[in-house]
């Protein structure tokens, strides 16, 4: 979450003035994150999300977010539901620019999960995997790993100015992945964006997940190598550890829900290596194009320098888990 497009009260109550959700009564800019603008809205009847979409994310893309969010709350998953305007439509426009309004889930981001917090995580993703099954859209990744050449295009003559040996170290990672990728992996709806920002404790307890703009088809076991670089990684930014408890506490979670297959086992060193290389990329690119005057926290692209190094000297699947 961030803000790009800033908003006065006149804005939220014009906006507001088209639905049926109460009347302003205050509301603010949220910094997190970094691909759209967001605001919290508080009402006299409850809070909400407004969620004006940005950069990376299509316009023909957001029914297919509004429809797996609604289908998901409505099969029972703790995750943001999107509001229905006047016109009986999710998505919006306000100047030239498209919106929804999306229920809030009470709780916050952990900075510091533990093993059980995993656990948790874990028996959620299966879940969300296993509940889309039936889900009749589809949407392919853009940012899969025929996207990851064209974006070090972009930025390979100037990411030495944010590490000077960058350039070499995507091309040797990206030169593995490239060769290593797996095919014919168990596939379906994936959330893709599953950090520690986008997922909500209340009372140590899993309340719920948000930010559904990155979710697509791909891999199922692509999102476990992204859940463990973003969840399994621990100690300062510029020496981190991988926690292979934390990584075993996941799987078990996840295993209770559904099993993972040996092929997919067989996988994770290089879906993990890839996953790693995929976030070092847009965090590359968003640190080197995002404008100075947006209220937004860029997220250090070095942090996945580490995660990338243990990646590459990982022999097989157990060293993730046991």
């Amino acid at each position: 979450m961030a803000v790009y497009t800033k908003l006065n009260e006149k804005d939220i109550k014009d906006i507001l003035s088209n639905y049926s959700i109460g009347k302003l009564e205050k509301f603010s800019g949220i910094k997190e994150g970094i691909e759209n603008t967001n605001y919290l809205l508080i009402t006299n009847k409850k809070k909400y999300i407004l969620t004006i979409y940005e950069k990376r994310v299509k316009k023909e893309d957001l029914p297919f977010f509004s429809k797996l969010m609604s289908y998901l709350k409505n099969a029972g998953f703790s995750c943001p539901e999107p509001i229905l305007n006047n016109s009986k439509k999710t998505i919006s426009e306000f100047k030239e620019k498209k919106f929804m309004i999306v229920g809030f889930i009470e709780g916050k981001p952990k900075t510091n999960l533990t093993p059980a917090n995993c656990r948790s995580i874990g028996i959620e993703t299966a879940k969300l995997h296993g509940m889309t099954k039936n889900f009749d859209f589809k949407r392919e990744n853009d940012l899969s790993i025929k996207s990851w050449r064209k974006i070090f295009e972009q930025v390979k003559d100037k990411c030495a100015k944010i590490h000077s040996n960058l350039p070499k170290l995507i091309e040797i990672n990206l030169e593995d992945v490239e060769k290593n990728w797996p095919k014919n992996l168990p596939q379906g709806i994936i959330h893709a964006d599953l950090f520690e920002d986008n997922i909500f404790f209340k009372n140590n307890n899993f309340s719920g997940i948000i930010d559904f703009y990155f979710s697509c088809n791909d891999f199922y076991a692509f999102e476990i190598a992204i859940c463990f670089n973003a969840l399994c990684f621990d100690g300062p930014k510029s020496n981190l550890s991988f926690n292979v408890t934390k990584a075993k506490s996941f799987i078990e979670g996840y295993s209770q829900i559904r099993k993972l297959q040996e092929n997919e086992k067989e996988s994770i060193k290089i879906l993990s290596q890839g996953s790693a290389l995929r976030f070092l990329l847009t965090r590359v690119f968003d640190a080197l194009n995002t404008s100075e005057d947006a209220i937004v926290k860029v997220k250090d692209p070095m942090e996945y320098l580490k995660r990338l190094e243990f990646h590459k000297n990982a022999k097989s699947h157990e060293d993730y888990f046991f």
